[in-house]
């Protein structure tokens, strides 16, 4: 998989509607849609059958989902490895769950990222000082084509 069709993909993204538990580009996405879709557009189909889900990612349980969901289709990978096209999650507050994610699009002094955010829907934010302190993991999409 060349890193630089996910941010290709990712970026044919821009401007689609925040819709939580969407996922269809110009329509509606959330985070998590923009993960799927960006999967669906690099191997052709989802990677798992995605169940109903709140927004508070089961925060109340202090489950995973989302990170545990991940470790399933992606490939782990150090924090500070970064590339373009790495997916990564973010904790958005210190001990709840990790529960938004989005794709490196740029590396560098202005490295930036994709991502859908409630209210905006799907942008490229400059990957700035108080979003890379809620990083806390960092995948990449698997190499060869998923079945």
């Amino acid at each position: 998989m060349k890193r630089d069709d996910i941010v290709t993909e990712a970026r044919f993204w821009l401007g689609t509607p925040y819709h939580h538990q969407a996922s269809t580009v110009g329509a509606g996405t959330d985070c998590l849609g923009l993960i799927r879709g960006v999967w669906r557009g690099l191997y052709g189909h989802e990677p798992e059958a995605v169940p109903a889900y709140s927004m508070d990612w089961s925060e109340p349980q202090g489950q995973e989902r989302l990170w545990q969901a991940a470790l399933r289709h992606l490939v782990g990978k150090p924090l500070q490895a970064e590339l373009p096209g790495d997916v990564i999650l973010f904790r958005m507050r210190a001990g709840a769950v990790a529960k938004h994610l989005g794709i490196v699009s740029t590396v560098g002094a202005q490295a930036a990222f994709i991502h859908a955010y409630a209210g905006r829907g799907v942008v490229e934010s400059l990957l700035s000082a108080p979003w890379r302190r809620r990083i806390v993991a960092r995948f990449e999409f698997p190499t060869e084509r998923q079945s």
